[in-house]
């Protein structure tokens, strides 16, 4: 048994079996259409408990690395024509809530009472002009925050804070050149080629597939410059499987392109606590841009992006100059909520609740 648990690594167990299990699917040494081993075999071996390895194989079916068959165990589902079928803890687009947020469990008196804090605590402060990127304490609790949701390891220094995700495409557009083509998803939420356009930038459609966009259309594709969603990409509710997400990365490294990740939908898009993302794949080659209306409220017209480190000379020298559009009291408000853990554990209330949606239609759909 190669597999082995590290005490003095500093991740749980099943994150280091669900990542070594993740690297030789991904890498073709375990096939696809293998076997794993079964639950209770790979928890005797390792001596660790068979709910242990259950919870890294849920990570991995997930992920799209691999599907559970009933009654029949897990199996690699990595490679050309897999991953086409849905996961179970993912959702199909038409079976969510039109809503951007609930309303009704949305925590308010603890929003209110950070508020309140933060009045009183920071005084003056909330006076005070931000820093052009957003203000430190709001960078540092979004670089914790996604070290612990994404596994990403980010410094706050290459967090920017802006008024929203639109804001935040055509900040990208413009750090990246418009020179540049950009290819998108066909279809794509049309604010996205909207933005870019209104940039000056030209845009290039790549026609999705049931699992992302079609491997032929990126191989094709000579732009310098890919925006994806891979989570639930709108209008098609289409989730890039894994195999799609490696081959982004690729080509980006192959073609000296960038992404840019729209990770609008993926706090709500698994019932996992982690999700991998393009830009842990290539942190180099991605920007990645996420926004607090649908993690939060539509109200909160807030998002930041994460660069690459690469890239942290360019912005400074061509954009270093634009003011933060969020005020700073909204920001401190955000980062005291964040590091209060007020955040997460709502996050967490709404996972549970749209996993539990999710079992009552497929439960309802299997009685019918």
């Amino acid at each position: 048994m190669k597999y082995a648990i590290e005490k003095k690594a500093g991740l749980p167990a099943y994150m280091q079996i669900y990542n070594q299990l993740r690297q030789d699917i991904a890498s073709g040494l375990i096939p696809a259409g293998a076997r794993l081993p079964s639950k209770r075999f790979l928890a005797g071996e390792l001596g660790v408990s068979v709910i242990t390895v259950a919870h890294a194989y849920e990570l991995l079916v997930d992920g799209a690395y691999a599907q559970a068959r009933q009654r029949s165990g897990y199996y690699a589902d990595f490679g050309p024509g897999c991953g086409q079928a849905s996961a179970p803890g993912r959702a199909k687009l038409a079976d969510m809530s039109a809503e951007l947020a609930d309303m009704e469990d949305f925590p308010f008196s603890l929003l209110a009472r950070t508020m309140r804090r933060v009045l009183s605590d920071y005084g003056r402060r909330i006076l005070v002009k931000s820093p052009n990127s957003g203000c430190m304490e709001l960078r540092e609790a979004l670089a914790a925050y996604l070290g612990r949701s994404r596994g990403l390891s980010v410094r706050p220094e290459q967090i920017v804070v802006g008024s929203g995700a639109e804001y935040l495409y055509s900040m990208a557009a413009q750090l990246l050149g418009r020179e540049r083509v950009f290819a998108l998803e066909e279809p794509c939420y049309d604010k996205i080629r909207r933005v870019y356009e209104a940039n000056a930038v030209r845009c290039l459609p790549l026609r999705l597939g049931e699992d992302g966009i079609l491997p032929e259309e990126l191989a094709a594709c000579s732009a310098g410059a890919l925006h994806v969603t891979p989570f639930h990409s709108y209008p098609s509710g289409i989730t890039a499987s894994a195999a799609r997400r490696h081959d982004y990365a690729r080509w980006a490294r192959e073609r000296g392109a960038y992404i840019v990740e729209d990770d609008y939908d993926s706090d709500f898009a698994s019932v996992s606590r982690r999700i991998e993302t393009i830009c842990s794949l290539a942190p180099e080659r991605v920007i990645y841009i996420n926004t607090f209306s649908k993690i939060l409220a539509p109200s909160m017209r807030m998002g930041f992006m994460v660069l690459p480190e690469g890239l942290l000379g360019e912005y400074e020298r061509r954009l270093g100059f634009y003011s933060c559009t969020v005020p700073v009291y909204d920001q401190y408000v955000l980062a005291e909520f964040i590091n209060g853990g007020h955040m997460e554990r709502y996050i967490n209330r709404r996972r549970r609740k749209r996993r539990q949606e999710i079992l009552n239609i497929t439960k309802d759909k299997t009685e019918d």
